[in-house]
């Protein structure tokens, strides 16, 4: 890697005090505890980090990518109740009750918690696969593309599932303040008010769908003075793909394509901004993390992914989330190489390997896909 794409961040000797504000600068979204076992890991290996290596290991850590939270042992009480345990959010209201229906019901649910999405049986030939995440910080600062790219994401999920299903229709569910609300109410500045985030939130996946041609036929809307400060935004997509092309496996000395957009500077640090409690700076300097949809190139690049599939050259697919693929799209070489890909078609400086690191939101846009298959003669 060229000493000119990145640097070091020396991190050894630092209090621990200072490890957390290296954090907060660096929006690394990492805690104190977090940052010290980081420092502790590069001592015991006799060196500091670099920018990249820092940046990989917070998307790897974030809530976003790794779901701490969801993972964790939570103990809480209702009205003064009894205390109760919750071991993991995602293992019990979620795993668990998946679980029991696949024992209810053998045959019907092919595969979950394996893929980028869960598949059911439709018929004989063909399977169902379904998925929904949501994109809330995002639309809280930039109401548009934040939902924009929210179903851009689960469109690229069902497109990255098995050997890449065909996306035919989604669904949202949005949770927003009152539109009604009385602008004094709103005592946080640089809020965007509750009508604001709902026009934008709106026209952000009806349009990204539409230039996709994949319709939106379902949806849901709440309204609450909870969510004037972090409203939800739920998108979901569902496809259908031969039930012989769910299973696949990576193997060694397989060729390793990955298509989409070009890697712009938008969607920086996206997977740790999201992980992080949005607050009064949020509006300010967050945005760039909010990545700039291309539903575009994503369409061909869903195009170009089902003929591949339709003629047997794909072995194995996923999408490029964030903390997914630590190279961004268009390039040529891995970012090690010295000046990799370091200049774009127009003339203008293409990122760096920490830019290309730091933007997992950047590069999951625009259908980008990690695509190994063997490639033979169309």
């Amino acid at each position: 890697m060229s000493a000119k794409t990145y640097r070091t961040v020396p991190v050894r000797n630092l209090s621990s005090d200072e490890l957390l504000e290296l954090s907060k600068k660096q929006k690394l979204s990492l805690s104190r505890e977090d940052m010290e076992v980081v420092q502790q890991i590069f001592r015991e290996i006799d060196r500091d980090p670099t920018d990249v290596e820092l940046e990989v290991i917070a998307q790897t850590w974030s809530e976003h990518c790794k779901h701490r939270i969801f993972s964790a042992s939570i103990s809480h009480s209702v009205n003064g109740g009894a205390p109760e345990t919750v071991n993991s959010l995602f293992k019990t209201y979620i795993k668990k009750p998946s679980e029991k229906i696949m024992e209810r019901k053998p045959g019907f649910v092919l595969s979950a918690f394996d893929d980028n999405a869960g598949f059911i049986a439709l018929d004989d030939n063909l399977a169902v696969c379904l998925k929904a995440e949501t994109h809330n910080h995002p639309s809280a600062i930039e109401p548009y593309a934040g939902a924009n790219t929210g179903l851009g994401g689960v469109i690229r999920d069902i497109l990255g599932a098995g050997k890449g299903a065909k996306p035919i229709a989604s669904l949202d569910v949005f949770c927003f303040g009152a539109p009604d609300t009385n602008p004094a109410d709103i005592t946080a500045p640089d809020v965007i008010h509750p009508l604001g985030i709902m026009r934008g939130v709106v026209r952000g996946v009806r349009d990204y769908g539409n230039r996709m041609g994949i319709p939106t036929v379902n949806g849901a809307i709440q309204f609450d003075p909870t969510y004037i400060y972090n409203p939800l935004v739920f998108c979901g997509t569902a496809g259908v793909i031969p039930r012989g092309d769910i299973l696949k496996e990576m193997r060694p000395g397989l060729k390793v394509i990955v298509i989409g957009g070009r890697t712009g500077r938008d969607g920086l640090k996206g997977a740790t901004f999201s992980s992080a409690a949005l607050d009064e700076a949020s509006h300010e300097e967050d945005f760039t993390a909010v990545q700039i949809g291309n539903p575009i190139e994503e369409k061909k690049t869903l195009d170009f992914i089902l003929e591949a599939r339709e003629r047997g050259l794909i072995v194995f697919i996923t999408d490029c989330g964030p903390g997914t693929h630590g190279y961004g799209r268009g390039g040529k070489r891995p970012s090690g190489t010295p000046e990799a890909g370091r200049h774009l078609p127009d003339g203008t400086d293409r990122p760096g390997p920490f830019r290309r690191y730091g933007n997992p939101e950047g590069l999951a846009q625009g259908g980008t896909r990690l695509l190994p298959g063997q490639l033979q003669a169309a």
